[in-house]
This record gives structure tokens, sequence and C-alpha cells, in this order.
């Protein structure tokens, strides 16, 4: 299955036989095997380790921010969302589609647990910026007994 990179950026000329290949209205056919979660696009991104944080980075342009559903536990960040075109347009139209239209989701296992309440989003000219405070394991604190 191609990542939603490659859906970003792949060349679909409208004659190809694309249709015929995944035969998407046949119910025996791979294609519709699929969960939808299969189905979507893949976001790409990028995992930074800044000391005290991990950050994400992950490009969601077109996309509104209603539209976007960000889920993180302690280890994992799962991100899901849908970029509508605003006006249908009639396939035989095309010349050429590169453009991704339709659900996407990701879910990054994190290489250390992180705060989820400390976590902050946001998303700037269509980059999406995820900072994940680690959680501090070496922290101790004392109680005292009442």
């Amino acid at each position: 299955m191609k990542s939603f990179f490659e859906k970003l950026t792949a060349t679909n000329n409208i004659n190809d036989e694309v249709d015929d290949i995944l035969d998407l209205d046949n119910p025996n056919s791979d294609f519709s095997q699929l969960t939808e979660e299969e189905k979507d696009g893949e976001l790409a991104f990028d995992v930074i380790d800044e000391g005290d944080a991990l950050v994400l980075k992950t490009m969601v342009a077109g996309v509104k921010p209603d539209d976007l559903d960000i889920t993180i536990t302690r280890d994992t960040v799962t991100v899901r969302g849908s970029r509508h075109e605003e006006r249908e347009i009639n396939k035989e139209s095309y010349h050429q589609q590169e453009l991704y239209w339709g659900s996407f989701s990701r879910t990054i296992k994190l290489p250390t647990e992180v705060d989820i309440d400390r976590s902050t989003a946001i998303e700037k000219h269509g980059l999406l910026i995820l900072n994940l405070p680690k959680v501090d394991k070496e922290r101790k604190s004392t109680l005292s007994v009442k």
C-alpha cells in the first residue's frame, strides 16, 4: 500500500486502469477486504528528541483543525483526519491527479513515555507540530504522613 507521501506525490493519469486494478465495486477484490483504516492515506512524521520533550511534525495542509483528531497515550500518538475537495470534479475532467483527497491516519509508537496532560498541538501554515513533554522517571518526591 502506498504511503501518504507517495499518494501526495505519485502521478495518477486518468488513462491508467486504476479502477480495474483496485476494482472498487467488486466485493471480492483485495481492496474491498481492507479495513477503513487500511484504506486511509498515511501521514509522514518527523520525530525529534529535544531532551525534555519529543516534537512530532507532519504536514496537514488543506485540513481544517476541526477535521483533525489527535489521540495521545503515554507511548503512542494517533493523528486522524480528512482532506476534502471544495467542489466535486468529474473524473474525466482530470488530465493528471496528484493531490491526495480523503481520510488519513497514522499511529506512531513513541520511543519514551510522555506526559499527556502537558502535551500541546499547533498548526502553522499546514504543518502540525506536537510538543510532548517526556515523563521524568528520575523525579522523586517525599510524602508526609498525616
